[in-house]
C-alpha cells in the first residue's frame, strides 16, 4: 500500500508536468513565446489546460503527504525520481522528443537506485 501511494503521487506529478507542457504549447501556439510580463501571466492563468496541470500537482502533493505520514522521507523521496522515467517515456512517445543514449543511461541509473532503495526497511 505504501509503495502504491508513493507511485500514485509520482504518477500524478508526472501527468501534471505533461499537462503543463501541453498547456504551454497551446498558449505559445496562439500568443507566441512567453515573456516575463503581465500579458503572458494572464494568458497562462486563463488556460484551462494549465489549470488542470496545477490541480494535478495539488493532488499529487496531497497524496504525497499521506505517503510521508507512513514512512521516512529518506525512503520515500528517491521514488520521486521515477517522474524522470515517466517523463522520458512520454516525452519520447507522446511529445516525440529526442532521447539520447546518455539520457537513457541516466534514467537506467535512476531505476537501479530506486530498486536498491526499495529493498531497504521503510518504517
Amino acid at each position: 500500500m505504501l509503495i502504491g501511494t508513493i507511485l500514485l503521487s509520482v504518477g500524478l506529478a508526472a501527468t501534471a508536468q505533461l499537462t503543463l507542457k501541453h498547456g504551454v504549447n497551446l498558449v505559445t501556439a496562439d500568443a507566441g513565446p512567453l515573456k516575463v510580463s503581465g500579458s503572458s501571466l494572464k494568458t497562462l492563468l486563463t488556460s484551462p489546460v494549465v489549470w488542470g496541470g496545477l490541480v494535478l500537482f495539488g493532488l499529487s502533493a496531497v497524496v504525497w503527504l499521506f505517503a510521508l505520514s507512513k514512512t521516512t522521507l529518506t525512503f520515500a523521496y528517491p521514488f520521486a525520481s521515477l517522474s524522470y522515467v515517466l517523463i522520458l517515456i512520454f516525452g519520447k512517445f507522446v511529445l516525440h522528443e529526442e532521447v539520447t543514449p546518455l539520457r537513457l543511461a541516466g534514467v537506467a541509473a535512476i531505476v537501479a537506485g530506486i530498486i536498491m532503495v526499495a529493498q531497504t526497511p521503510h518504517a
